[in-house]
């Protein structure tokens, strides 16, 4: 087993107004990704992560180029500051685009018009208030699903979305299909909280969308992969550049294996992990699946100063 470094990439729930600003202040390479973001759109998404505001910044249209964008503008800083290569990359969610662009796959032109277009079509997949998610705290993803099964029927389901790990597993589906899960959780003694989402994603709900990023990546040319990526659909690593577009397709239908995908990277054998992009979100999550796997979050000045005093 070898040592290597992993590369991770957050996705929905890292985003904040301000974020990839003082990157792209300090960095020129950084600031050729974001006025690549705003060619390739059409419109200044850098001035939406930079300045905001929040409520603009946190529809699902915005959010998921808005991540990609700082992610890959953090990776090409590390690639050309410091000259690091990953031995393995892997996203969660949305991630999974910007881990096809460092190992690669995609050109970040086409992913950062793919995950807009990916954005409004799980955004208008379910019309509002008909769909909802859940964590659920204290459960295994066995009897988790037993209760999902229980929870649904003709006129609603409910099925596993993420296995983020350290316990914590998020649930989407039909509204009143959530709520009988949620009675049920905490009839078992667990808990369950109701999140503020947009929409249900990583369920069944999602199939609509997925057949818009279908035809859409008809278009697209994937790239073969420098390194692997792991899937969020099965948490394997995929060097295979014809499998890149189900596996895509898949995932917005499929769960999130986020605990399986690390814990198949420290099988890998990765010693080191790098989370790339705005926020710390994963570097938490993996702190709780894998503790011998330390994860430095790199997505400002001062993360790639303290990195490349470590490479030192």
């Amino acid at each position: 087993m070898s040592d290597l470094l992993a590369f991770v990439f957050p996705g929905q729930g890292s985003q904040k107004a301000g974020m990839g600003a003082a990157l792209a202040a300090e960095f020129p390479a950084a600031r050729r990704i974001f006025a690549a973001a705003d060619e390739a759109l059409g419109e200044p998404l850098s001035a939406l992560c930079f300045d905001g505001p929040d409520e603009q910044l946190a529809l699902t249209a915005n959010t998921q180029p808005a991540l990609l964008t700082c992610s890959v503008a953090a990776w090409t800083v590390v690639r050309e500051e410091l000259g690091l290569v990953p031995g393995v990359c892997l996203g969660h969610s949305l991630g999974e685009f910007s881990a096809l662009v460092a190992a690669g796959a995609l050109d970040f032109a086409d992913a950062v018009r793919l995950v807009r277009l990916r954005g409004q079509a799980m955004q208008e997949a379910v019309p509002a208030g008909l769909g909802a998610m859940a964590a659920v705290v204290g459960l295994e993803a066995g009897p988790l699903a037993t209760l999902c099964a229980e929870a649904s029927d003709a006129g609603g389901q409910v099925d596993i979305a993420n296995e983020n790990g350290g316990g914590q597993i998020v649930v989407a589906g039909h509204a009143e299909a959530v709520t009988r899960l949620i009675a049920a959780v905490k009839a078992q003694r667990a808990r369950a909280i109701l999140l503020n989402v947009s929409a249900p994603f990583h369920c069944s709900l999602m199939r609509p969308a997925a057949e818009r990023v279908a035809a859409a990546l008809e278009q697209i040319t994937i790239h073969p992969l420098r390194v692997p990526v792991i899937a969020n659909v099965d948490a394997e690593p995929n060097l295979e550049p014809t499998r890149v577009k189900d596996l895509l397709i898949r995932q917005i239908t499929g769960r999130v294996r986020w605990e399986a995908s690390v814990r198949k990277a420290v099988h890998m054998g990765a010693t080191r992990c790098l989370e790339l992009g705005h926020g710390r979100v994963l570097a938490g999550l993996i702190k709780r699946i894998a503790p011998e796997l330390p994860t430095l979050a790199v997505g400002s000045p001062d993360d790639i100063h303290v990195l490349k005093v470590d490479a030192s």
